[in-house]
């Protein structure tokens, strides 16, 4: 599971040809500069690469070509359930934007369609929703997602055990009987363990720093670019109060 590469995948070629994974889930903010086979290319042979979009995937018409447009386009995790490596891996791409939905607030638009049909024709892009909206999250995807069931979830917003994560990933994970849950968004990698343990959670779940890389049993394989600067940061922080 790697953190937000952020169009670079130098640590990620190298971790691939040290460790020889079964499988690799790119947690979001992928942002490759040219399509993600090219830039992936020399690990294609060795792995298979799965992702999930973060927010910056959408920043530019280019950011998300490149990975929705890009040969690997049939790998997007998001929105469903994927045997991968003899495990059900769900994805869910994206972030809660305030104009759509921000949990526990209730939601303005419940899926892509009705913001299409409220917001007008003039909004479109490529005829669909504007780019911007291409990482929202809508409650019809996570009511959707809620009804599979899985082994481990990806998401590239944090749920709330995070010092700015969101409701409602929580009771997605539960939903989904899951027992790990990964997240990128954040850069940080931080230890969830005693507020899971204090609000009796029943999976782990993993941060993943800044172009880190965590296996499926949630040690960390290479460390975030920030991860020493966050953990300190977080240690000061008051961390959330409900689950």
């Amino acid at each position: 599971f790697v953190g937000d590469t952020h169009g670079r995948f130098r640590s990620l070629r190298k971790a691939v040809r040290q460790h020889k994974p079964a499988a690799v889930i790119l947690l979001g903010d992928v942002q490759p500069r040219t399509p993600l086979q090219e830039e992936i290319a020399v690990i294609l042979a060795q792995t298979e690469v799965w992702f999930i979009h973060g927010n910056h995937d959408t920043d530019t018409e280019a950011d998300y070509d490149n990975l929705q447009g890009s040969a690997l386009a049939h790998r997007n995790l998001h929105g469903r359930v994927v045997e991968i490596a003899g495990l059900r891996i769900a994805g869910l791409g994206g972030i809660f934007r305030e104009k759509v939905w921000m949990p526990p607030d209730e939601p303005t638009f419940d899926s892509p369609e009705d913001f299409m049909r409220r917001m007008g024709a003039g909004n479109a892009w490529r005829g669909g929703l504007p780019l911007a909206h291409r990482s929202t999250i809508f409650p019809s995807e996570m009511r959707a997602l809620g009804q599979l069931r899985a082994d481990v979830l990806v998401t590239h917003e944090a749920p709330f055990l995070h010092p700015y994560g969101r409701d409602g990933l929580v009771h997605l994970a539960r939903s989904m009987g899951v027992s790990r849950l990964y997240h990128g968004h954040h850069h940080d990698n931080l230890d969830y363990e005693p507020v899971r343990q204090a609000w009796g959670l029943p999976f782990a779940v993993h941060g993943v720093g800044l172009r880190g890389i965590t296996d499926q049993d949630g040690q960390v394989v290479t460390p975030g670019e920030l991860d020493e600067q966050r953990a300190h940061r977080a240690s000061q922080m008051i961390w959330p109060g409900h689950p």
